[in-house]
């Protein structure tokens, strides 16, 4: 039985978890977890002012929540490693890769300046994937200058204990946001569109600047745009945030046994409604949901949610039947654009 179960009895104890958290604004102060045994972290990027923001799930205490400043005005993408306690950031603003020491003890309010920085690389970036010491950034800018046409760009780092080092750069005919590795397989949504792509042997296929085919694409029944992706366990999720001008029509997409369902379909095929599960509705409070993760050991989603109130944290429990669901947890956070979620243990 693990730990982190724990978590279902924070989110009920409501009582417990609003004296530790404001759920009006989470930028405005925060209370401090020290002395209390962590559970798990859920680490984010915001693209207001490219600080990190930590909240920490304690036994029995509650969430306690930090935020640690960077020299960053701008920030998506956010990656982990609690062996090391290093933290990567994309910084949107500085166009470097940052890597963060020590974040474990760095308490709230506090600056923090990396140990090391990639070179000033990538121009929009919108996530980080991460397998071994291979760190890949997808990045969203506009190559041709042609606003009638798609592409996107994977800069493919390799990271070592004193710098990352851009190996190289590898070129797509579509727009992209999210990417997650599964195994050595890079999932990656199609912006714009209700598809979502893989790329088999990512890292040692691609070795050398080129323009690249997916192995496989198919689309998402039910599904109007795509950004977020995570996965974990067996378990897909997929954030759809519908019209981006609407702050109403966002959800999000849990497709179990995802491998054995994309396995299935052949390269163009669409995965159907019936095998998925949606989670849409006005209760939801899902406008852009542009980042998502996911704890399988509790079945909990956490979505990144820029448009409503200026940027928002959401939890979900109970998601297995879909609908119109409300958010177990929901603060403010300006500019949330990017989550990481790690258990401790």
């Amino acid at each position: 039985m693990k730990i982190f179960r724990n978590l279902f009895l924070i989110l009920a104890a409501s009582t417990i978890l609003f004296s530790c958290i404001s759920t009006d604004d989470v930028g405005g102060g925060g209370t401090g977890g020290e002395g209390v045994n962590i559970l798990a972290n859920l680490y984010i990027s915001n693209n207001v002012d490219g600080d990190i923001t930590i909240y920490d799930f304690t036994a029995g205490a509650g969430i306690f929540f930090r935020t640690l400043l960077t020299g960053s005005a701008s920030a998506e993408g956010i990656y982990h490693d609690k062996e090391t306690d290093q933290l990567v950031q994309a910084s949107a603003s500085q166009s470097v890769l940052n890597a963060y020491q020590n974040v474990s003890n760095i308490e709230n309010g506090n600056t923090v300046n990396p140990i090391f920085s990639s070179g000033a690389d990538f121009d929009s970036p919108h996530d980080i994937a991460v397998n071994g010491n291979v760190f890949v950034v997808s990045d969203n800018s506009d190559l041709d200058n042609d606003t009638t046409t798609d592409e996107g760009r994977f800069f493919i780092y390799t990271k070592s204990d004193t710098g990352f080092t851009l190996r190289n750069t590898v070129t797509v005919d579509f727009a992209v946001w999210g990417i997650e590795f599964v195994g050595n397989d890079l999932f990656a949504v199609v912006d714009k569109t209700a598809d979502i792509v893989s790329f088999s042997n990512f890292a040692s296929t691609n070795t050398t600047d080129a323009t690249i085919v997916p192995t496989k694409r198919i689309s998402i029944a039910g599904l109007t745009r795509t950004h977020g992706i995570t996965y974990d366990g067996i378990t897909m999720v997929l954030t759809d945030i519908g019209d981006p001008s609407s702050d109403s029509d966002g959800g999000f997409h849990i497709i179990n046994n995802f491998l054995a369902k994309f396995a299935d379909l052949n390269d163009g095929e669409t995965l159907l409604i019936n095998q998925q599960v949606r989670v849409s509705g006005s209760f939801t409070s899902l406008g852009n949901p542009v980042s998502v993760a996911f704890d399988d050991n509790t079945r909990t989603v956490f979505i990144a949610e820029r448009l409503n109130n200026g940027g928002r944290i959401l939890f979900f429990n109970n998601v297995e039947a879909g609908g119109n669901l409300a958010p177990s947890f929901a603060s403010d956070l300006s500019g949330a654009s990017s989550l990481y979620f790690e258990n401790v243990n």
